[in-house]
Order: C-alpha cells, then structure tokens, then sequence
C-alpha cells in the first residue's frame, strides 16, 4: 500500500494517525517530491471511479493561483493530467493505492474498506 502525502498537510497527518492506530502498513510517498507521472495518474483515474475533478486540490494557493476553477471545464482528460502532473501540489490528498483501490482525500468511513 502506497500513502501519498504533504507532510505539512493537516489532513495527511491525520489520515497517517489513522492508518498509524489501525496498524495499517504502508509506504509513505512525498507528493512535492515526488509528483505522480501521467501514467500513474491515467491508471489511478482509470481505477478509482472517480471524476478526474475530484484528484485536483481545490484548496491549494496554486488552484486558485491557476484560476483552475474557471479553466478545467474547457480543458481535455490529457490536458488536466498533464497538469495536475506538472506540479504536485495541484493534487488532491493524500492518496491511498492499495492494488486497484485508490482513496482521495481522507474520510474515515471510506477508509475502512482498506483494513
């Protein structure tokens, strides 16, 4: 299981006490160090079921910075990958894998299917 997060983030710190309490193993990932790629990011959408609006971080300064709110309705599924590519901080998380199922964000309730 990979956990993908923003140390600095209160809901990954959180999310992290969680997995932490339930003894969940997983290995940690930095998303500003390591943003996902396309292709990681292709496959995460293609499994999770959700809308590829959701994986954008619309809290984030560079959301907003960006205007993203007003721009990703005239934008292609590539053009928003590769965006959301360019800079992890644009990404929604933290982001649990574990196999095919991909978690955004942290919701205790939905994360208990991963225990």
């Amino acid at each position: 299981m990979i956990f993908i997060e923003y140390p600095k983030c209160s809901t990954c710190q959180k999310a992290k006490k969680w997995l932490d309490n339930n003894n969940i193993k997983y290995e940690k990932r930095d998303i500003k160090e390591q943003n996902p790629t396309e292709e990681e990011l292709c496959k995460w959408y293609k499994l999770s079921g959700y809308p590829l609006k959701k994986f954008f971080n619309t809290s984030g300064l560079k959301y907003k910075e960006l205007d993203l709110k007003n721009k990703l309705e005239d934008m292609t599924d590539d053009e928003k990958i590769k965006l959301l590519s360019s800079d992890g901080m644009l990404v929604k998380r933290p982001i649990i894998i574990n196999g095919d199922k991909i978690l955004l964000g942290f919701k205790e309730i939905e994360w208990e299917i991963i225990k």
